[in-house]
């Protein structure tokens, strides 16, 4: 595994902290730890310092860590913490970068109870994340597969949506779908909300039915070699009205317009702020109560966010989402939403579904 991208990422993290001064960087289990090592267990903690890696992880994973990672493999058979400290404290390292927001108080407190009294830990939050946010071609190439994956399982389970199914079947059918195609599980919890529920732009599915002139909000992703993809499609049942027609027009519209302002450079209000233009158009705006994207990849949530108070400028390869919508109380919702790759001049939209209302006779 030499020569490997992670090991070209960990060298990367290893010359911020000879800038900060920083000895090593300890990477609790999570995302950042996959990212840099490989390793896909379920318990690990990492110490990235400026001319090695440690992997720390438990007995269960002797053999698959050896697998997985070019880092040094250390087995625990105490709780990773100590076998951590006891690391640190051998090689006299004085000055320790750890993650905040991914460190539980438990964690933190052990490891700081068996570390030297002339041992330091400083917060350094982000350092991961912010390399995270640039996508190789081999992650691209992930996420688009998990792309494909989600839109054949959308195609496949839209053809045996009918009036009367629940929501929470719809749901599992996209689902285990979703699986036979490849995906290890959902990138998250499936959406399907139907009628006045669609307004609800986080609703978990339930067991109320489909009904004829039901608007349906699916808001699916697969999670498919540690990469996510995520779309939204809606669905009406019978013959959509005006009302319907003109807010799936409205979202449609505004989508388009975010998607067209994508390009290396622009921010992401910018592109928010596009979609907004639209909307406001419609008197639609304050219909729309989220942000109009983010960042995905090992995570269904990364950076950058695409919001209006987010003014980060767009680089070729990062990969987010673009998903405007506008939800109106008492009668239904509409969200429309791509996988996409930030490119020099504009982006490469990863999902091939249509985005066309889907209905259901």
């Amino acid at each position: 595994m030499r020569g490997s991208p992670f090991e070209a990422r960990r060298q990367v993290i290893s010359a911020v902290l000879d800038g900060q001064k920083l000895d090593a960087l300890l990477v609790p289990f999570g995302a950042n730890l996959r990212y840099l090592s490989g390793f896909t267990g379920s318990n690990a903690m990492l110490l990235v310092l400026p001319d090695e890696a440690l992997l720390f992880t438990d007995p269960r994973y002797q053999i698959q860590a050896a697998q997985e990672t070019s880092c040094g493999v250390r087995i625990a058979t105490r709780p990773l913490p100590r076998e951590v400290a006891a690391a640190i404290n051998r090689r006299r390292l004085r000055h320790i970068g750890y993650d905040p927001a991914h460190t539980t108080c438990d964690t933190f407190e052990s490891l700081e109870s068996q570390l030297s009294v002339r041992t330091t830990l400083h917060p350094a939050a982000g350092r991961v994340e912010q390399l995270r946010r640039i996508k190789s071609p081999e992650e691209i190439a992930a996420i688009a597969r998990a792309v494909d994956t989600n839109s054949q399982a959308f195609a496949q389970a839209v053809g045996k949506v009918r009036a009367g199914m629940r929501e929470l079947d719809l749901a599992a059918e996209l689902e285990y779908r979703m699986r036979r195609l490849g995906a290890e599980k959902p990138a998250f919890e499936t959406i399907v909300a139907a009628g006045a529920r669609s307004a609800l732009p986080h609703a978990s599915p339930t067991a109320a039915k489909l009904e004829p002139g039901n608007l349906v909000v699916v808001d699916m992703g697969a999670q498919q070699g540690g990469y996510a993809s995520d779309m939204t499609r809606m669905l009406f049942l019978g013959s959509p009205g005006a009302k319907v027609k003109r807010l799936y027009r409205a979202v449609l519209e505004a989508q388009l317009a975010a998607l067209d302002a994508v390009r290396a450079g622009v921010t992401t209000s910018d592109v928010d702020r596009a979609a907004r233009r639209v909307l406001r158009g419609y008197s639609l705006d304050r219909a729309f109560t989220h942000s109009t994207g983010h960042g995905l990849g090992l995570e269904i949530h990364e950076l950058p966010r695409v919001g209006k108070r987010d003014h980060t400028p767009l680089e070729p390869g990062m990969a987010i989402t673009i998903e405007p919508g506008a939800y109106i109380e008492g009668f239904g919702g509409v969200r429309i939403e791509d996988t996409i790759v930030v490119t020099e001049h504009g982006c490469d939209i990863l999902t091939p579904t249509g985005k066309e209302l889907r209905v259901i006779d």
